[in-house]
This record gives C-alpha cells, structure tokens and sequence, in this order.
C-alpha cells in the first residue's frame, strides 16, 4: 500500500481498526507469562480465529501479531535468534488469515528500554533494532507499519527514521498516555503528533492507556494540533485486577461504541479497541457508523 493509497482509504469515512489482541489471547487460552509471538506462532489456529474473528466484524485494518518481536524484546525471552522466522511467519500467516479481506499491518512497539540520557540505549543501536524488524515485516508482506502503545517521542523520531530508511510503507504511530495527554517519559503526545507529522508519519494518535470516556480532550486537541488523520484505539475501560491476577475490563460494547463514536466527532478518523475488546465490540461499531 502506498501512502497516497492510504489517504484516499480515509477519504472514504472513519477506517475501522482491530480490537485487543493480548487479552483476547488470554481468554483463548494463552497463559501468563509466556512470549505472545512464541504462543501464536505455536497455536496458529488461536490467532486465525481472532483474526478472521475482525475481519468478519468489520475490521479494515488487522494488526499482524508482532507487537514484541524486536530483538531486544525477544532475547529477554531467550528467543532472539527466532527474530525473523518469528517476524516473518506470523505477518505470513495474517496475510493467509484475512488478507484477502483487510490491510495487513506489520506491528511494532517499545523495546522497554528508555534511550539516554534516561537510559541506555542510544539513536544508534534503537534505529538498528527497528530497521531490522520493518525489514522483515515489509517483505513478508505487509502492507503498511503500527507503532503502537509507545512511551515517549524520542522512541517514536526513531521509529519513523528507520520507517523511512527501509520501505515506503504508510506509518502509523500511537502512545499510550494518560487522560490529559500526557506521555510516561515526558512531554505529551500532542508535541510529539506535531514532531512526527513534521517527520512524515502518516497517521498519529493514541492506544490503550484509558478508556474512550476519557480521550475527548486528547482527540479534539490532537485534531487541532495536526492535518494527518488521528488514531484512537483504547481500552474497555479501567482494568480491576482480580485475586488470580486477571485484568477484567469494566466498560461492555454499548458504551464502548456509544463513546468511540463521541471520539469521532471529536476528530478522530482511524478508530479501534485495545485491551478488554473483542469482535463483538468492533462488529458493534461497524454497526453504528
């Protein structure tokens, strides 16, 4: 896809997103505490269910499963010299799963790691982690690149230099901030939409953090802020965490929609779930719009 195509896609009205992956994953059967790249890549069956799940409800564009699978990522796994048969396999198979009815998007995000001088990784050795994994994302055949629930800006500038080293894939970029728009390393993420659509990003925004009821703000100043279309993909709400340590999401799929929808006329136009949605939450906004 090109980026001249991806803006003619949003011509058309607000572009439907996924929802949660991880937390759907734990209710198919993923336990805690493994490698979510590992475990998909093991029970192929699991996340062509989900996949094929969105796309029948509605979703336009799937996130391949390769959230943590940069290098940095998947040796605190003990894993990563399986970085490109992971990386590779897994948007293969998406593309196999529903390709043929959505966008494929390659899907990256944080190493944990803060660059200096909060810690210590360097320009150098994060453009190199990232180059390495859009590499191989782009020729398995996806069609665009998500940067999703990032920290800080410097991390995303990187992101987007390395984006536009290797491919000419459309970028889109989201962090996960809180309720006021403000980042965990500093900054808010209205300075870093503006920085990024300086750089060349495609698409900026925000993702999982908070619930919808807690985004207009942030969406109405984002869409002040910038000309390039804004994400909204949050969570189901705030999570309670049970006695057995599992995260159960407060807000269900009418209220979900119900404000998602108030996100949309507040400027957003690329729009989805996180953590604690499912198919039924997107085939209900599918629905509504």
């Amino acid at each position: 896809m090109t980026r001249e195509e991806f803006q003619l896609l949003l011509e058309q009205g607000p572009v439907l997103l996924d929802g949660g992956t991880g937390s759907c994953l734990r209710n198919m059967g993923m336990p805690a505490g493994v490698c979510t790249e590992q475990w998909v890549y093991e029970h192929p069956e699991v996340i062509a269910k989900l996949q094929q799940g969105y796309a029948e409800a509605g979703s336009q564009i799937i996130y391949a499963p390769t959230f943590g699978a940069n290098r940095v990522s998947l040796e605190n796994m003990g894993l990563a010299d399986r970085l490109k048969e992971l990386n590779d396999t897994l948007v293969r198979r998406t593309v196999e799963n529903v390709g043929d009815r959505v966008i494929v998007a390659g899907d990256l995000s944080t190493t944990g790691k803060p660059m200096e001088p909060y810690g210590p990784m360097t320009y150098h050795g994060l453009m190199d982690i990232y180059k390495e994994q859009m590499r191989i994302l782009s020729e398995a055949g996806a069609e665009l690149l998500g940067a999703e629930t990032l920290l800080s800006l410097d991390e995303a500038l990187v992101i987007c230099d390395a984006a536009h080293a290797v491919c000419e894939l459309p970028l889109m970029i989201s962090f996960t901030c809180e309720g006021d728009g403000t980042l965990y390393f500093g900054g808010t993420v209205f300075e870093a939409a503006a920085a990024l659509e300086a750089m060349g990003a495609d698409a900026v925004g925000v993702n999982c953090s908070v619930g919808p009821d807690q985004l207009e703000a942030v969406i109405r100043q984002l869409k002040e802020t910038v000309s390039i279309p804004v994400i909204a993909k949050p969570n189901a709400g705030i999570p309670v965490i049970t006695r057995t340590g599992e995260a159960v999401y407060s807000m269900g799929k009418e209220d979900f929609t119900r404000y998602i929808l108030k996100l949309v006329g507040c400027g957003a136009s690329i729009i989805g779930g996180c953590c604690g949605t499912t198919p039924d939450y997107i085939e209900n906004i599918k629905k509504s719009l």
